[in-house]
């Protein structure tokens, strides 16, 4: 009665055990066209009966074509064990009715008496892009089949930076993946240049991904691709406002089809590799600011916990105690800095060592930073050791989180002689410091000695500089004391300044002599000298006129010909904004003339 008992329960173990490695899949395109045919496929590694299709795949897709039966054999051998596999295939030949998504639900099969049920899939359909193919089944690389010749335009090869978010704070991590999309009817044979983002303004760390670049079917834009991941990296931007990722490109190996040139090529492919050049567009993203920091705020943002432990709690004078600080989660864990530690004046503190341990993967950047504080206690007693606290900024709740690690009670008994005198090798003696008559380090290099009692005040050299400092002083009163009633009279600056102001027009005058703008010029040379007379004769602009500035000329002796001169230029560049000047020769003259007689003005005129 034990045997059957035993041989009943060997029995059902293997039957669960045959049960749990019996493995049945179903797979298919993730997306596909309305109009094209592809394949759903069910893989079961033990043999089966009754197979059902996932219940309403009717309503949804016609069924062409199917069950294609098959079988595959794998023999493998391990450590000289050899081991195979069956695996039994059904394939059905599908085309959707209409656009969408759509789930399918699981199918299921009997083996040995007992039913299976598949996984379940979910396949996009989108409109008609080109010529129907007889089948859609193979996602792991764009080239299927024969090679087409595609126009290389933008819609059918590109690149892009594809981000998790686009709206963030200050800190919070983003996922960036360099994508690459190739129209399937495109063989990308390979690569020739690549050049990937830099993300500038932002701190990064790349996520692990395979060498060997696997593409997938994607839908982008309403259009079905196959999509290659080139590179993934995590953001945390370091700048508030708005930041741009700029463009970047890469130059591709494209294998085509070349045109039959003659009666032998309709009988043999030929074909060639073009250089294509793809360049991604820029992308921004906005980056918000935080909100007013708390007091404890060491940077961190994401979402974390904190623990910690102390070395020991009982210990004697001198002895050396490690509170080990432990600051674990999702964020930007590697910019946080270290809290903190208020501990009591009388023991010795040294700076804090940080490690981190953190991994990148599709979820962000994750891992522990742990923080060690050292110090040594110098007198007997008891002491608390605070809680060290430490606020972070959450960005899901957009709000800041703070958490304290365990306050610890440290008993100190006085050592031995020997004891006071230890040393921590591993810290600098700078770290050290000085706590009421402790001994002082031995100050080494050259010191800078003085003969006692002898100071710098007092002696001549301090008189002296102390005389030639007092006589500056006095020289520069003075000649503050002149440049201010200078600048106090209006009339005297405008006379000093009038001609640096006529050079000016006059060389703007110059400036539309050469872009031949006529009547920009004339207006420059009667600014000039208007301008120059009522700065230099005092004249008040609503008193300046051809009358008021010739006797105010004629008072301040200037020549009658120099006067003459004047007037012929007024006369001109009046005239000229009623009448066209003869050529750039004219203007030449007029320019030469103008600046001779500003020239005599500034000789003649009594100051």
């Amino acid at each position: 009665m034990k045997k059957l008992v035993i041989y009943i329960f060997l029995f059902c173990a293997a039957i669960a055990a045959r049960a749990e490695q019996t493995r049945f899949t179903m797979s298919a395109p993730s997306a596909v066209e309305m109009g094209q045919q592809f394949r759903l496929s069910f893989q079961i590694n033990d043999r089966g009966t009754n197979l059902q299709l996932p219940p309403g795949l009717s309503d949804n897709f016609q069924i062409l074509m199917g069950p294609s039966t098959g079988q595959s054999t794998s023999i493998q051998t391990i450590n000289g064990k050899t081991t195979s596999e069956v695996t039994f295939s059904y394939t059905y030949i599908l085309r959707a009715k209409s656009e969408g998504t759509f789930e399918i639900r699981p199918g299921s099969i009997e083996v040995n008496g007992k039913v299976f049920e598949s996984n379940s899939l979910s396949i996009q359909v989108v409109k008609a892009q080109s010529q129907p193919s007889q089948s859609q089944g193979s996602t792991t690389q764009p080239q299927q089949g024969t090679p087409q010749n595609v126009d290389l335009d933008k819609d059918n090869l590109f690149v892009r930076v594809d981000l998790s978010k686009r709206n963030v704070y200050r800190g919070e991590q983003i996922i960036a993946t360099v994508k690459l999309y190739v129209n399937p009817n495109v063989p990308v044979h390979g690569f020739d240049e690549v050049n990937l983002p830099t993300y500038e303004g932002f701190y990064t760390q790349d996520i692990d991904i395979p060498q060997q670049i696997n593409f997938t079917r994607e839908v982008y834009n309403d259009k079905i691709y196959q999509v290659g991941i080139l590179k993934k990296t995590v953001l945390f931007p370091q700048q508030n406002g708005q930041l741009t990722i700029e463009p970047f490109s890469m130059a591709l190996l494209i294998r085509q089809r070349v045109k039959a040139r003659s009666f032998f090529d309709d009988f043999f492919d030929n074909y060639r590799t073009v250089k294509a050049r793809v360049t991604s567009d820029a992308v921004s993203v906005n980056v918000k600011d935080l909100p007013t920091e708390p007091a404890n705020f060491m940077g961190g943002v994401g979402n974390f916990n904190v623990s910690s432990e102390i070395s020991n709690t009982d210990v004697t004078t001198n002895d050396a105690v490690t509170l080990t600080m432990n600051i674990s989660g999702n964020g930007n864990i590697r910019l946080v800095r270290s809290p903190e530690l208020t501990l009591p004046s009388d023991f010795e503190v040294y700076d804090p060592r940080a490690t981190d341990n953190v991994q990148a993967n599709d979820n962000g950047v994750s891992g522990n930073k742990t923080i060690e504080y050292l110090f040594q206690p110098r007198f007997e007693g008891d002491y608390e050791i605070p809680a060290i606290k430490f606020a972070y900024f959450n960005p899901s709740t957009g709000k800041y989180v703070t958490k304290s690690t365990d306050t610890y009670t440290l008993h100190v008994e006085k050592g031995t002689e020997e004891q006071s005198t230890t040393v921590i090798s591993s810290r600098r003696k700078e770290d050290l410091q000085l706590i009421g008559q402790d001994i002082r380090f031995i100050k080494s290099g050259k010191p800078m000695l003085q003969v006692k009692g002898h100071t710098f005040y007092g002696s001549t050299i301090f008189y002296l500089l102390y005389m030639i400092t007092a006589v500056m002083f006095v020289v520069l009163y003075f000649v503050y004391r002149k440049k201010a009633r200078e600048n106090a009279n209006i009339a005297l600056v405008r006379n000093k300044k009038a001609s640096r102001v006529a050079v000016k027009r006059l060389k703007a005058a110059a400036g539309y002599m050469k872009q031949n703008n006529d009547e920009a010029f004339h207006e420059a040379i009667l600014k000039a000298f208007w301008g120059y007379l009522s700065d230099k004769l005092g004249i008040p602009v609503a008193d300046l006129n051809r009358e008021s500035a010739v006797a105010k000329l004629n008072d301040s002796n200037v020549s009658e010909e120099v006067i003459k001169d004047f007037e012929e230029v007024v006369d001109q560049c009046e005239f000229a904004q009623y009448a066209p000047v003869a050529g750039s020769e004219a203007r030449q003259d007029l320019y030469k003339k103008a600046e001779t007689t500003m020239s005599r003005f500034e000789k003649q005129i009594k100051r």
